[in-house]
């Protein structure tokens, strides 16, 4: 008999072991006792190998999902199991020592945890995490990271972490604060992301910074967004937009391409400016798999009489065919008037005509000319919503449903694009204000200049995203590295110079010490590991998430604190 060979893995016992007496530690799987003979199925995480046995009583108490130690000698199979991986042997047991007992009831069937809630699933975590499709999504994480980083050091950025605990400020989202003991009625924070902080780097002369970063904002969870997150941040000096565009196209092209084998956008990644994605998709993340667009035919019922369009933005979206029921057609209405629609409208071409219940309302030259501006032909069907400027993203969210309910969207792509030319302001209505319209330190298009024309409204700035898919997966800018102009800028949104030392202090300090120029970007890793596991939910791709609620219902956060811990931080709780 040949020595034992310790610490062995249960999916690499193989044909090679056979006559070898070996020892194997894992979960028990499984347990099917016939009488004579007893199966059991030892799991770990590299896989399932079957152990036999003639004696009934050495597993007497034992519960599936013990943890256990087996020897034995392993012998093939007589029923080979194409199925598994280990299929072709099986160990004939020597000895079992249970080293974990289970209990004798789960909360949920460890392979069909999934069809669990997700409440229960997340109170027990660590068991949903056994489920081999769960934890691969995890290992994925963990492989998708170690490629990306690779790839960062590869294009030579320097890796660097920056600090956990930081200064409150308005960057938009709520902050978590922590509340210090030292200094009475002052907070430290998580931060948002380390934007700051790269930006410093930049003065500070590194020319190439990332990190896989954790981000903490403190916002109602949904599913592609949770209290908790991780990016990969990055900062160039002395770099412009393209120089981004270049580091983003190659991280995901190459990241999609190593771990799917669907077809990945060749870089160069299509440019979309803002404009035109809201007015041909109806959205700043556009899903360029859906071949619909959304036409403004707004000019051809300006003077209509039909009140529906008359002096309206008036928006359709024309579909090849459309051979549906009219209870589609009513569902379809009744779907877009929940997102906020007033009507739906619909024209069937049939033998040259439009055939709608609105072609009585409308005079033969607006349909004449709704047939040549759309290129409508038989068979097609024209979908028209029409309102105010709320219209475009109802109709973005129409050409969604459509491609989806058509199924004009081609699963096996990951089709990538860049927006960018994002405004730099938008009109606060309810409080009479311009705010930023997306990341405040970026640089506005054209500089000092531009802020001082006073026309607030046409301002853009040197913003991007990148989007796959219909998903916002990186946002990133050129950023603001000029005093003046940082204090212009924030001026507009209604912050002055004082505002800008206290909340920004080490920004508009270091700036005034000779900034270089700089661009960066921030690719979400959760959104990325989502759409390689072709999951909706955020959820599903970390390790101990919160729950939508925010509730962390396996460590039982957020929890209280006794009277003596709130003595210490100076605070008091209020009913």
């Amino acid at each position: 008999m040949e020595n034992i060979y310790r610490n062995r893995y249960c999916g690499e016992v193989s044909k090679e072991d056979i006559d070898k007496q070996i020892k194997v530690a894992g979960w028990i799987n499984s347990i099917r006792n016939l009488g004579s003979l007893v199966f059991i199925t030892l799991r770990d995480e590299s896989g399932i190998v079957q152990i036999i046995s003639e004696d009934a009583n050495l597993f007497e108490g034992i519960t599936r999902e013990s943890t256990a130690s087996i020897t034995g000698t392993v012998r093939k199979r007589s029923d080979v199991n194409p199925n598994m991986k280990t299929g072709e042997v099986e160990i004939v047991l020597e000895k079992i020592e249970i080293l974990g007992k289970c209990l004798n009831v789960l909360p949920f069937e460890i392979g069909r945890s999934k069809e669990a809630s997700e409440e229960t699933r997340l109170k027990y975590r660590y068991l949903d995490l056994r489920n081999s499709a769960v934890h691969d999504k995890i290992k994925l994480r963990v492989d998708v990271i170690d490629f990306i980083r690779k790839t960062m050091k590869d294009l030579h950025f320097t890796e660097i972490a920056t600090p956990i605990i930081t200064a409150s400020s308005p960057e938009g989202a709520r902050d978590f604060v922590i509340p210090s003991r030292n200094y009475k009625g002052k907070f430290y924070a998580l931060p948002q992301a380390p934007q700051i902080y790269k930006q410093l780097l930049m003065v500070s002369g590194f020319d190439r910074y990332f990190q896989i970063a954790p981000c903490f904002r403190d916002e109602d969870c949904r599913a592609d967004r949770t209290l908790e997150f991780y990016q990969l941040d990055l900062e160039m000096s002395f770099a412009t937009a393209e120089d981004v565009y270049a580091v983003g196209e190659k991280v995901f092209y190459d990241t999609f391409t190593h771990f799917s084998n669907k077809e990945v956008s060749k870089p160069p990644f299509k440019r979309i400016s803002f404009k035109e994605a809201m007015s041909k998709y109806g959205s700043d993340k556009p899903d360029l798999r859906n071949p619909l667009i959304i036409e403004d035919v707004s000019e051809i019922f300006k003077e209509s009489a039909f009140n529906g369009f008359k002096g309206k933005k008036v928006l359709a979206i024309k579909t090849n065919t459309c051979d549906k029921p009219n209870s589609w057609f009513k569902k379809l209405e009744e779907y877009i008037k929940e997102k906020g629609a007033l009507r739906l409208s619909y024209l069937k071409c049939e033998n040259g005509e439009l055939k709608s219940t609105i072609t009585k309302f409308l005079n033969g030259e607006e349909i004449n000319n709704l047939k040549k501006t759309l290129n409508i032909a038989d068979g097609n069907v024209v979908f028209i919503l029409a309102g105010g400027k709320e219209i475009v993203k109802i109709a973005g969210i129409l050409r969604n449903h459509l491609g989806s309910e058509l199924s004009l969207i081609d699963e096996n792509k990951f089709e990538f694009c860049i927006v960018n030319d994002f405004p730099m302001y938008e009109y606060n209505e309810e409080e009479e204000k311009w705010d930023f319209g997306h990341n405040p330190f970026s640089m506005p298009k054209g500089g000092l200049e531009a802020l001082n024309s006073g026309d607030i409204e046409n301002i853009v700035a040197y913003q991007y995203d990148f989007v796959c898919n219909g998903c916002e997966m990186a946002s990133g800018a050129v950023r603001n590295h000029d005093i003046e102009i940082m204090k212009k800028a924030f001026d507009i949104a209604g912050y002055d110079e004082e505002v800008i030392k206290n909340k920004f202090r080490s920004l508009y300090t270091a700036f005034q010490y000779g900034a270089p120029p700089h661009a960066g970007m921030a690719p979400g890793i959760d959104r990325i590991i989502m759409l390689l596991s072709e999951e909706e939910n955020l959820r599903e791709v970390q390790l101990f998430p919160p729950n939508v609620s925010g509730m962390d219902l396996l460590m039982g956060s957020p929890n209280t604190l006794d009277e003596k811990q709130l003595r210490e931080l100076h605070i008091k709780v209020r009913d």
